[in-house]
């Protein structure tokens, strides 16, 4: 039996399609025959190039993109298609996410204190206007913000302090899951540590889940529990952080660590990058299908190649051993 299940997923994303409609005849499928789950308390990453589809899939679990085929469930319930106004209350009070552009995310007209406090205005999360404005001041003092930033507007800060903006207005709802759109990929390298560290921090000390968007595969090894690989819509590899980086199976997923930059100029010089071509590695056929290689570790393939992607990680785990 494989190790997750024996878990309880807190968030299910079963076969889930999303395409997008341009007039009657024109479609466009974004993501196709989507599969994993999120178990509660583990930081799980979705790693992929740009336009790949991980914000649709983000997007689709806050119900603000509409699927066209499967089913995405929070707790056991199901949370896509027609659900009960209470039912999307529940969404939105146990669901938050930070946007990968702050900027564009906070109202430029409304004050900071007005941006963090809107979710608790529209759940009336406060006894009166005291408590409302203790939390606001206790939640930006958490993301390392002052109180007296709350009076000022979201143009007066950085895009460091701006992001942490949006952190505090998403924890102030004192949410279960936490969707982060790569929350760090528009700030300065100096306080992108500082950022993940805070959000480190909360998971620790709230019990957080997170579900985590980013493009480059090192900035997720070492703050993930597993991570998934995604190329044109597909998620072609999900596995343990640390067993993705020792055993790449899927050959999109062995590109994208090639990419990766070493910090040892010898190295990064003698490295040859490895290309992925589509049209070599998607012969898939009618048996493709996200198979479990190994416990916990799935590649999506045709039936009839599981030994040998079994074959390359025993060989691959060998080699790492021997290092």
């Amino acid at each position: 039996m494989s190790v997750e299940n024996e878990k309880e997923p807190l968030i299910s994303v079963k076969h889930v399609d999303v395409t997008f409609y341009n007039g009657r005849k024109h479609t466009f499928r974004a993501v196709t025959d989507a599969n994993f789950d999120i178990y509660k308390g583990e930081t799980f990453a979705l790693v992929g190039e740009s336009g790949s589809g991980k914000t649709t899939i983000a997007r689709a679990i806050i119900r603000l993109n509409n699927i066209s085929a499967g089913e995405i469930t929070y707790k056991g319930d199901r949370i896509s298609g027609k659900i009960s106004k209470e039912e999307k209350k529940k969404v939105v009070r146990n669901i938050q996410m930070i946007f990968q552009d702050p900027a564009a995310s906070l109202n430029e007209r409304a004050t900071i204190d007005y941006c963090v406090s809107e979710g608790l205005y529209n759940f009336h999360l406060y006894k009166d206007e005291e408590d409302r404005e203790r939390k606001v001041d206790d939640a930006l003092t958490a993301v390392g913000l002052l109180p007296e930033h709350k009076s000022r507007y979201p143009h007066e800060f950085s895009g460091g302090q701006r992001q942490r903006v949006g952190i505090a207005r998403a924890m102030i709802m004192e949410p279960e899951f936490i969707i982060a759109d790569e929350p760090i990929s528009a700030l300065d390298v100096s306080i992108r540590a500082q950022v993940l560290n805070l959000m480190n921090k909360f998971k620790k000390e709230r019990g957080l889940t997170y579900m985590f968007i980013a493009h480059d595969l090192s900035v997720v090894r070492y703050f993930a529990d597993r991570i998934a690989v995604i190329h044109n819509g597909r998620i072609v590899e999900i596995a343990p952080s640390n067993e993705l980086f020792r055993a790449p199976l899927h050959p999109y997923t062995q590109s994208l660590l090639h990419a990766v930059p070493m910090p040892d100029p010898i190295i990064e010089k003698a490295k040859v990058l490895q290309v992925y071509d589509a049209s070599k590695h998607e012969n898939y056929d009618e048996t493709a299908a996200m198979t479990e290689v190994v416990p916990g570790h799935f590649v999506y393939m045709n039936q009839g190649d599981k030994d040998q992607y079994v074959e390359a990680y025993n060989r691959m785990m060998a080699e790492d051993y021997k290092d």
